[in-house]
C-alpha cells in the first residue's frame, strides 16, 4: 500500500485495486494490471541472470552469457519480439552461493526484472530458488543439470535447460556398460547435488556397487592430486568426472603428472573441447580419446545450419568472439527464450511465460527432446556421445534419451530441425 501512496495515488478506492492486484502478482492479464508487469514495457523486455564471469567456474562459463545477448542484439536488430526490444543485465556472481543471492536481490528488488534468464550453478543457483518463488519472478532454463529446478509443485516457476545430471549419467555409464564391460570404473564428482546427481545415474546403470573408488572435490581446492593418486592406486581404468571444465583439466593434467592415463568419460558441462584446450594449452593433447555428451550442434559442424547462423551472429554481434560450446550453448538459451515470449503472447505477462513454457512444443538446436509440460520442468531429456579424435572432438552412435528414474536408455531418433531462414523464431 504505501509504495503506492508514494506514487501519489490519493483516491483510496484506487489505491486499495492496485494493491489488490500487486498482491497477485502486479503483472496481471490485461488492462491496467498489465502496465504493472516488472521490466515489461510497450518497447522492452528486461530480464536479468548470474554467471561466473570470474573465479573457479569462468573458465569457459564466462562466453555463455554474451553470446545469449548477441543472440538478443541480432533479435533486436531484426525487429524484436511483439515490437519489445530485450535488455539482458549480466552479473558476475564469481560462482560464490553468497554472491549469487546478492546480486539475484539487485536483480529482482533494484532492476525490476522480469525474469532470471540462465542462472550458471548448482550451489549458486539453489540459494536463490525461494526468493525466486517468493518474489514470483520466473526463472528460466536454469544452466545446470540438477533435478532441483524439476519441482513443478514446490517451484512452479523454475525450469531447467541442461539434461538432469542423473539422465546425463545414465547415458555416460550406458556407454561403459556397451562399450567397456569389465573395467574397474571410478567416479570424481563436484560435492553438490552436480555429483552427487550424476552418480545416481551412473549406479542406476551399473549397479550400485560398480563404481570401485568415488571422489568428491570443492571449488575452493584446485589440489585434486589426492583423489586422482586414489584412483591410480586403486587401478582404475575408466573414470567419470562430473566436473566444470577448469576442474576437467585439473584432473586429466594431474594424472599425467602421476603417469595415470585410464578412460575419461566427462559430463557435458565439463567437456568442451576448445575450453579444456585454452585450459590445457600445450598439454591439451591428453584430452585425445576423452569421451563426452553434448545434445546441441558441435562448433566444429561448419555444414550445419545452427553453427551457421551462430557463427554469423558471433562475428556480427559478439565481437568475433572464440566461438565453442559455450558460444552455442548461449546463443540456443537466447532462441528458446524468444520462442516463449512469442509464445507468450503481446499481452505479455510473467503468468503468461510460465504456462506457455509449460505447454511445450518447443523445438531448436537440439540432437533430443525438450520436456517441458506442467508436470515437468526439466529441459532436455538425452544427449549424444562425443569423442576427441586426432585434435577434434564430433558426434559418434546414436543420441539417446532416458528419465531421471529407472527408465530404459533409448536411442533417439527425432530428425532436427533447421532454424528460419532469418534465425529469428516465427512470429517475432
Amino acid at each position: 500500500m504505501h509504495r503506492m501512496a508514494r506514487r501519489g495515488l490519493a483516491i483510496a478506492s484506487t489505491i486499495a485495486l492496485l494493491a489488490a492486484t500487486a498482491a497477485c502478482g502486479g503483472d496481471g492479464g490485461s488492462g491496467s494490471g498489465r502496465a504493472n508487469v516488472p521490466g515489461v514495457t510497450d518497447t522492452e523486455i528486461v530480464v536479468g541472470t548470474h554467471m561466473p564471469l570470474t573465479g573457479p567456474a569462468a573458465a569457459g562459463y564466462s562466453e555463455i552469457a554474451p553470446a545469449t545477448k548477441a543472440y538478443f542484439d541480432y533479435v533486436n536488430a531484426n525487429g524484436g519480439v511483439h515490437g519489445r526490444k530485450i535488455t539482458y543485465k549480466i552479473m558476475d556472481d564469481g560462482y560464490n552461493p553468497a554472491n549469487t543471492q546478492q546480486v539475484v536481490r539487485q536483480l529482482v528488488l533494484q532492476d525490476k526484472v522480469f525474469a532470471i534468464l540462465n542462472g550458471l550453478g548448482t550451489p549458486t543457483h539453489t540459494g536463490v530458488l525461494d526468493f525466486l518463488k517468493t518474489n514470483r519472478v520466473p526463472d528460466l532454463f536454469v544452466a545446470s543439470g540438477s533435478r532441483s529446478w524439476d519441482q513443478p509443485d514446490k517451484y512452479p516457476g523454475t525450469f531447467g535447460f541442461n539434461p538432469d545430471y542423473t539422465v546425463e549419467g545414465k547415458i555416460l555409464a550406458h556407454h561403459i556398460k556397451t562399450n567397456l564391460a569389465g573395467r574397474k570404473v571410478c567416479f570424481l564428482g563436484q560435492d553438490d547435488d552436480f555429483g552427487r546427481d550424476s552418480l545416481l545415474g551412473v549406479e542406476k546403470i551399473l549397479g550400485a556397487g560398480a563404481v570401485a573408488v568415488k571422489q568428491t572435490y570443492v571449488t575452493s581446492n584446485t589440489n585434486v592430486g589426492p583423489q586422482i593418486g586414489a584412483f591410480k592406486a586403486a587401478g582404475c581404468q575408466v573414470v567419470v568426472l562430473a566436473t566444470v571444465p577448469g576442474f576437467t583439466a585439473l584432473s586429466i593434467g594431474t594424472a599425467a603428472k602421476l603417469g595415470f592415463r585410464p578412460q575419461w568419460l566427462v559430463s557435458n558441462v565439463g567437456a568442451d573441447h576448445a575450453t579444456l584446450t585454452k585450459q590445457l594449452g600445450d598439454a591439451a593433447p591428453l584430452l585425445e580419446g576423452m569421451i563426452g555428451v553434448n545434445y546441441l550442434p558441435m562448433q566444429n559442424d561448419t555444414a550445419n545450419p545452427w553453427i551457421q547462423l551462430f557463427t554469423r551472429i558471433n562475428k556480427e554481434y559478439n565481437g568475433n568472439a572464440g566461438f565453442n560450446g559455450n558460444t552455442v550453448y548461449g546463443m540456443a538459451v537466447g532462441y528458446l527464450f524468444v520462442q516463449a515470449l512469442l509464445a507468450a503472447g503481446k499481452d505479455l505477462t510473467r503468468e503468461s511465460i510460465v504456462e506457455a513454457v509449460e505447454k511445450g512444443g518447443f523445438q531448436g538446436p537440439g540432437l533430443a527432446p525438450l520436456r517441458f509440460s506442467a508436470t515437468d520442468h526439466s529441459g532436455y531429456g538425452g544427449e549424444r556421445p562425443t569423442r576427441v579424435s586426432g585434435g577434434v572432438q564430433s558426434y559418434f552412435g546414436p543420441a539417446y534419451e532416458t528419465d531421471e528414474g529407472d527408465g530404459p536408455v533409448n536411442e533417439y531418433t527425432a530428425p532436427a530441425v533447421a532454424p528460419p531462414a532469418n534465425g529469428v523464431p516465427t512470429g517475432s
